[in-house]
């Protein structure tokens, strides 16, 4: 499938009532986006942007590794899929980089001969550090990494945000901008990225494993499974949104809810006895030593 050398992207955003609002709806307008690697994760973010009318379907262009895969549909068809990341990267101001890590090399030789200093690069891509695409590339492109995990598709993810050593405050701003549809959004150390990704890129599939067993658990009891499955979820949700709105730590919230001699704590007692919460910080490190490990082979030539 051909790109057209129409804007591939046209943001706009939503809040009419803080101050620049539409100044900055204004200057959004003006950008042009390209998803190379339109995925689960990319696709998220395409969905989740949508949504939150923050781009304009009819110009924004998606591109996949498999001609077959052109076939998937963002928007109801609305939005055209290829395969040329080059064309795509071409009339974009800004990339949004959704590809495998391993392949991140590859994608980057194929688009850079449409690269400059006026265009902005955004990797989701797990692992791949700001240096080496700035490498890769070999001149002055802003460059920011960014990690969104899977809650983003109901507005209610997280994405970290780092930039290169060419990005300045502005490229960051933008990025900020994008991944607000889709959640909260914190600036970090890139030192920090893996560890961020064990935590919660990898996070929402722990945290649905404790769901489901609760769930289970309920159903134990005699519940049916879509009332415990509600249960867990709507407790898991509350609990949440306590710990973000109070501020409080963890282990104080878990004491405001056990009693002395009360039914909780015999519960407490049992998920010690199994090993939970030495289990779930195992597995933080065990996923942020993973994403290390992710640091792709270098196969592709420069």
């Amino acid at each position: 499938m051909a790109f057209p050398a129409t804007p591939v992207c046209a943001i706009v955003l939503r809040d009419d009532s803080r101050k620049g609002a539409t100044q900055m709806a204004q200057d959004s307008r003006q950008s042009r986006l390209a998803v190379v690697g339109a995925g689960k994760m990319g696709g998220i973010l395409i969905e989740a942007f949508l949504k939150q009318g923050l781009v304009s379907p009819e110009k924004v262009f998606a591109t996949v590794h498999h001609a077959a895969q052109a076939r998937r549909e963002f928007s109801g068809g609305a939005v055209p899929i290829g395969t040329d990341n080059r064309a795509a990267a071409r009339g974009a101001d800004i990339i949004l980089l959704c590809v495998k890590p391993q392949t991140v090399g590859a994608v980057l030789n194929e688009i850079r001969p449409e690269l400059n200093s006026e265009k902005l690069i955004i990797s989701i891509a797990a692992s791949v550090p700001t240096e080496y695409i700035e490498r890769r590339l070999g001149s002055s492109i802003p460059v920011i990494r960014a990690m969104p995990n899977t809650p983003s598709m109901v507005g209610a993810g997280i994405t970290a945000i780092c930039k290169g050593k060419f990005a300045g405050e502005e490229h960051v701003a933008t990025a900020r901008r994008l991944f607000d549809a889709v959640g909260k959004k914190v600036s970090v150390d890139e030192k920090h990225m893996d560890a961020i990704t064990g935590l919660y890129a990898s996070g929402p599939a722990f945290i649905y494993i404790i769901l489901e067993s609760l769930a289970e658990g309920g159903v134990k009891m005699g519940l049916s499974r879509e009332l415990a499955t509600l249960l867990a979820a709507q407790t898991a949700l509350g609990a949440a949104k306590v710990a973000l709105e109070t501020g409080f730590h963890p282990a104080l919230l878990k004491d405001m809810v056990t009693t002395p001699a009360g039914c909780t704590i015999d519960g407490i007692l049992e998920l010690e006895e199994g090993g939970l919460r030495v289990t779930l910080i195992k597995a933080v490190v065990k996923a942020s030593q993973r994403a290390k490990e992710l640091l792709f082979s270098d196969e592709a030539p420069a």
